[in-house]
């Protein structure tokens, strides 16, 4: 008979990578938030989850869930600007030299979380397929894909330099 480890040994053990996950899929001030509230739902639903689960697939499946909730209430929010631009371009436009998390997230959404949830959680493709909601095929793509952008933009970046 398998028995759980007690839900503290299972945020001890996971916590970074679920952290991990949350500031690559939302960035950096949305990640604490989302990392709390997953644990916070784990720890609900912790009783009911069989003692053979894949613990670390099935809290990236929270983390994931949790990402999606923080981006639609980030998205229903109006977010305050000292001046209004003139011109859309004149939002979009951003400095060139990229750090990881801005590259993160300016990758589309299927790439920076199979890229998330593949590279810094490190869960198998079919894992991944199962939290985003397609087949292991299309993760790998997504994934290599990402990573392909990734470093194009750190080539092109560093070549400008």
């Amino acid at each position: 008979m398998i028995t759980k480890p007690p839900f503290e040994a299972i945020v001890s053990q996971h916590g970074p990578m679920v952290l991990r996950v949350c500031r690559a899929v939302l960035g950096w001030a949305d990640a604490d938030d989302a990392w709390s509230e997953t644990f916070l739902a784990a720890l609900r639903a912790y009783p009911d989850l069989p003692a053979d689960a894949n613990v670390e697939a099935w809290l990236v499946t929270v983390a994931h869930r949790k990402a999606i909730d923080v981006t639609r209430a980030t998205a229903r929010r109006a977010v305050p600007v000292a001046e209004l631009p003139e011109h859309l371009a004149a939002v979009q436009a951003g400095p060139a030299d990229l750090d990881l998390h801005s590259a993160l997230a300016a990758l589309p959404r299927k790439q920076r979380e199979a890229v998330a949830y593949h590279y810094l959680a490190g869960l198998p493709y079919a894992d991944v397929a199962a939290v985003t909601g397609g087949s292991t095929d299309a993760a790998r793509r997504a994934a290599a894909d990402g990573i392909a952008r990734l470093r194009r933009t750190y080539l092109a970046d560093g070549e400008s330099s």
